[in-house]
């Protein structure tokens, strides 16, 4: 019995520190700066991830955007509606499939984008203030390998 109290007390007085901790305490407060930083836009973190999605990826239907933006389908067409209404993308039928929309980015999308880039990249710079160029690369690297490992084909 003695021994039960001894290690619950001090079980309770640690801070909780494995890796599945310490990464959503990290996404936690990322994505309360990066809401701060982008707030003053108007555009929110999903909407930025997915104005970002598109400048890399080009056209995208609204399952594709979904997966990559890692919100459902139903979140991903409502949050397509938003932004189509603010100007900053747009929908056209897929040229080789017709039930399939493409969404893309527009000049105006582009334009909020890169207004927002530097606010982004300031808080990623916080994040990392304290690692070296070489460290920076390395941590990167190590990221991708523990999403890539807990993907689900690629996903």
């Amino acid at each position: 019995m003695a021994n039960e109290k001894k290690s619950s007390s001090s079980s309770s007085s640690a801070k909780p520190m494995g890796l599945a901790y310490l990464v959503g305490r990290l996404d936690h407060v990322l994505h309360q700066r990066l809401r701060d930083s982008l707030a003053p836009s108007g555009l929110t973190v999903p909407q930025y991830t997915a104005l970002s999605v598109f400048r890399v990826h080009g056209s995208l239907s609204n399952a594709q955007l979904a997966m990559r933006t890692m919100i459902s389908p139903q979140s991903a067409n409502e949050m397509v509606k938003q932004m189509e209404g603010k100007g900053w993308v747009e929908r056209s039928p897929d040229p080789v499939h017709g039930r399939i929309i493409q969404i893309s980015l527009t000049a105006a999308g582009a334009t909020i984008l890169g207004e927002c880039d530097a606010g982004v990249a300031e808080v990623e710079s916080l994040m990392v203030a304290e690692l070296g160029q070489e460290e920076r690369a390395r941590l990167h690297a190590q990221l991708r390998a523990a999403v890539r490992a807990l993907s689900v084909q690629g996903t």
